[in-house]
């Protein structure tokens, strides 16, 4: 069973499609309690770096998520600022994030580009799969694109949690895993079929 957590951001309806559009048993997961119920959860975000964590807190799920994804070792997907909020910090916030995998969220900085691309990177972006070995990413062809729409982006403490790289005005790290605990910069749900595949392959983890 799959999980998509609903604490006030996100499109869950869209994740909860492609789950039923591929066969698998999937929930909204509304209150705390029910987090242990699933096998595997997504952790969707969107907005900013505070609010999504204010969401978290005021939603009272975060004792329930540390025991799914740190104790019991569930896989877990944070997408967007999902996967940001894995982070120690963040330059878009002054709240701390829930530290699972190190590293701090930073700003794009352009001011030594000659051309400075437009922020917030808004559409479709190659990623580079850095980590050959995960599974979250395998089966998705040759240069597979993906839906971003961010302004921010994780720089890891240790660079052997980066499962996947992207470039826009320079490289960043577009997907990161540690253990069981995944994450994604860009949006799987609006990425059509690469997406698809991606969430395919997280079902099946």
């Amino acid at each position: 069973m799959i999980g998509i957590l609903n604490y006030g951001v996100g499109n869950l309806k869209a994740f909860a499609n492609i789950f039923k559009n591929l066969g698998f048993e999937h929930k909204i997961i509304e209150k705390g309690d029910d987090i242990l119920s699933v096998d595997k959860l997504i952790l969707p975000g969107v907005g900013s770096f505070d609010s999504v964590m204010n969401k978290l807190e005021q939603a009272n799920v975060l004792e329930h998520l540390s025991k799914f994804a740190l104790i019991e070792k569930r896989p877990l997907l944070g997408v967007c600022v999902g996967m940001q909020i894995l982070a120690n910090s963040s330059e878009e916030g002054k709240k701390k994030g829930l530290g699972w995998i190190k590293g701090n969220v930073k700003r794009f900085d352009f001011s030594q580009l000659s051309e400075k691309p437009m922020i917030p990177q808004i559409g479709w972006n190659e990623i580079e799969v850095v980590n050959k070995e995960t599974d979250l990413l395998k089966n998705l062809g040759v240069n597979p694109h993906f839906y971003f729409l961010h302004s921010y982006y994780f720089e890891c403490e240790d660079k052997k949690d980066i499962m996947a790289s992207a470039n826009y005005g320079l490289e960043f790290c577009s997907a990161v895993k540690r253990e069981n605990v995944y994450g994604t910069q860009f949006h799987p749900e609006k990425s059509h079929h690469n997406g698809v595949q991606l969430l395919k392959n997280f079902a099946l983890l």
